[in-house]
């Protein structure tokens, strides 16, 4: 049916005010909440009772904002500060991202503890940092994090080039678990004596750390810089053999279906039926009180490329035999003293045959070597080469 004329206008008129009240929404943005002062109080003074210089009822702050985390600076400058406080305290209270709640809190104590003028060394930072440092640390001006700070004074104390501090303190080494302030401030003097780039020292890093959670002793003591990168070099290497015996294993568990138990889980082959075995010498015959000798075999990648870089062999390359089952790597080791010494590698054929015994270098075994692994050999049946 056909719409008379007055429908049309009251159609066109219609939709003309639809379009103007959309317009309008667009031009004029909904009404912003007003900030949460409340809040912002209420998440300074958490954990920190009794602390305030000043009564929260009584700010009056003159602030438009209504990002949370200025609101809760503001807070925290108002309830503590009689003082001045750098950039690097302040920075927890504008984000906390990546720190757990113990950490969080202990930046802010000693945000509270300098805001309010008491001395930062005697509340607890001389458990980390000498006086000297903490004055460093308190000192610290420009855009600089919490852990940045710390490690630049840190730095200072080992160099008066202050770019090289600085450049150490963007570095991984910023990074660093606390608990283990021992270690990674001998790393921070080392590179204060050996100069190096920002991406070099995170590499070494890299390396240093994985050495140091392999062996606590670890230490760069009577290291330099050119031997570390090269022992960097090894251990970059080192990660690709095991890559590439990983391939290998997934493989070869992919096509036998070998790999769906728990040793497949935890990266390793199936190896060798034999048991481990040990062995502790008489007190007459011992060398040393509590000396003892073990043979275990070696079922990982990572096992492997360890014993082949240790003692100087190719065993490394001997993974593919072993994951397809037709050989088994096995190793003594002599314990005395608290410290563990290598001393042979050993392969055996599918029948438990001894086919190389070799040590460092690929040497051959020792007489009194020799003398153990065919105590070992009766024991658990293996065939010796004459």
């Amino acid at each position: 049916m056909a719409r008379s004329m007055i429908q049309r206008r009251q159609d066109a008129e219609r939709e003309r005010i639809e379009a103007y009240d959309a317009r309008l929404r667009q031009v004029f943005a909904a009404t912003r909440p007003v900030p949460d002062f409340e809040r912002a109080l209420d998440d300074a003074r958490s954990g920190f009772a009794g602390m305030a210089i000043r009564d929260g009822a009584l700010w009056r702050p003159k602030l438009k904002t209504r990002d949370r985390a200025r609101l809760r600076l503001a807070a925290a400058r108002y309830l503590y500060a009689r003082y001045p406080v750098s950039a690097a305290l302040e920075s927890v209270w504008l984000d906390s991202t990546g720190l757990d709640a113990n950490e969080a809190a202990f930046r802010k104590g000693w945000y509270v503890t300098v805001a309010r003028g008491d001395s930062l060394y005697k509340a607890g930072a001389n458990a980390w940092l000498s006086r000297k440092e903490v004055h460093c640390f308190l000192n610290v001006s420009g855009d600089i994090g919490f852990a940045e700070a710390f490690w630049l004074a840190i730095a200072r104390s080992y160099t008066d080039d202050l770019g090289l501090a600085a450049r150490l303190a963007r570095t991984k080494i910023a990074r660093t678990p606390r608990h283990e302030l021992g270690f990674w401030r001998e790393v921070a003097r080392f590179f204060c004596g050996h100069p190096a780039s920002k991406e070099e020292i995170d590499d070494l890093c890299d390396y240093i750390g994985a050495m140091h959670q392999r062996d606590a002793a670890y230490s760069l003591k009577g290291r330099t810089l050119p031997s570390l990168r090269w022992q960097m070099l090894d251990w970059h290497r080192d990660i690709a053999a095991i890559e590439r015996i990983e391939a290998m294993r997934r493989r070869a568990a992919g096509r036998t279906q070998r790999g769906a138990g728990p040793q497949a889980e935890r990266g390793a082959w199936d190896g060798s039926r034999l048991e481990d075995w040990e062995w502790q010498p008489s007190a007459k015959e011992a060398k040393v009180r509590g000396e003892r000798f073990f043979v275990r075999q070696l079922k990982t990648a990572e096992d492997l490329v360890a014993e082949s870089r240790a003692m100087h062999h190719c065993v490394s390359t001997y993974a593919a035999k072993c994951i397809a089952g037709n050989a088994s790597i096995w190793v003594l080791r002599r314990a005395a003293l608290g410290k563990i010494e290598r001393l042979l590698t050993i392969e055996l054929d599918p029948q438990n045959r001894a086919i190389q015994v070799r040590g460092f270098g690929n040497r051959l075994a020792l007489p009194e070597e020799r003398k153990i692994v065919e105590r070992w050999a009766k024991a658990r049946g293996v065939t010796l080469r004459a």
